[in-house]
């Protein structure tokens, strides 16, 4: 069997996977905090026809050899984290990181999630809590009479109770940071675990020890690029129907060779 029909193969599974990246990334063009995924590929292992370096003469060795691979495979599906755009929304519960980190939120099994998106709302008890109901940890509280909030550059919350004239601080909103970023989970929801590959979160406060800052009334939007994402969906395309041609052809010449005729 030729070994192009399975190198082919390959070639058209990578793709299929590339596409399916691209997709992910285009369905959350305006997803809130996300950040945009990429496909890495490795060529597979080889066929040593001839070594390089092998001897050919007393004197002289083979410059180049034949070395004959087998195809690609995806080797990582990685979350880029670059910065998205910030976007003004004038809600003083929607704030965005200007910078590195991520903000804590508490899920109901008492997991520690992590997450770029900070359209924040108020449940019953004046929470600061997500889209879902999960509240920030460490807790922020809004009191029942409070008719303003402000939170600070550095994640400071103060609200405006009425019948006072001076503000009154009620919490801060602390952010993480990880050697690796792209080593977290994603699991869906704009939220990210901790795992061995991202290393422990290293706690700070917004501002310091390279973490980035709070701007409040605005939020981060998604880092993809519909652009760069079209033509890389077109570059994929065009690979795969370039390895369906290479398997196509392999197939012709099996057919030739089996209809030769003595």
């Amino acid at each position: 069997m030729m070994r192009s029909l399975w190198i082919g193969s390959t070639g058209m599974r990578a793709q299929e996977l590339n596409v399916d990246v691209i997709a992910n990334n285009l369905a959350n063009v305006n997803t809130t905090g996300f950040k945009k995924g990429r496909a890495d590929f490795q060529d597979l292992l080889y066929q040593i026809l001839r070594s390089p370096g092998a001897p050919s003469s007393v004197d002289t060795m083979i410059p180049t050899g034949i070395q004959l691979g087998a195809g690609v495979r995806p080797a990582a599906v990685q979350k880029i984290f670059l910065q998205g755009d910030i976007r003004n929304t004038e809600n003083p519960f929607d704030v965005a990181i200007e910078g590195d980190g991520f903000f804590q939120v508490l899920l109901p099994n008492g997991l520690i999630a992590y997450t770029r998106s900070g359209d924040f709302k108020l449940d019953r008890d004046g929470r600061f809590v997500t889209s879902d109901g999960f509240p920030l940890d460490p807790q922020v509280t809004v009191p029942d009479d409070t008719t303003a909030v402000t939170v600070g550059t550095d994640g400071t919350v103060s609200v405006q109770v009425a019948g006072q004239s001076a503000s009154q601080e009620i919490g801060n909103l602390e952010l993480v940071k990880f050697l690796n970023p792209a080593g977290l989970q994603a699991i869906g929801r704009n939220l990210f675990l901790e795992t061995d590959a991202s290393g422990a979160a290293i706690p700070g406060i917004p501002g310091e020890q390279g973490l980035g800052t709070i701007a409040q009334g605005y939020l981060e939007t998604s880092n993809v690029s519909v652009v760069e994402e079209m033509v890389s969906m077109i570059t994929a395309q065009r690979a795969y129907e370039i390895n369906s041609q290479s398997v196509k052809t392999s197939d012709e010449m099996l057919q030739l060779a089996n209809n030769l005729k003595r």
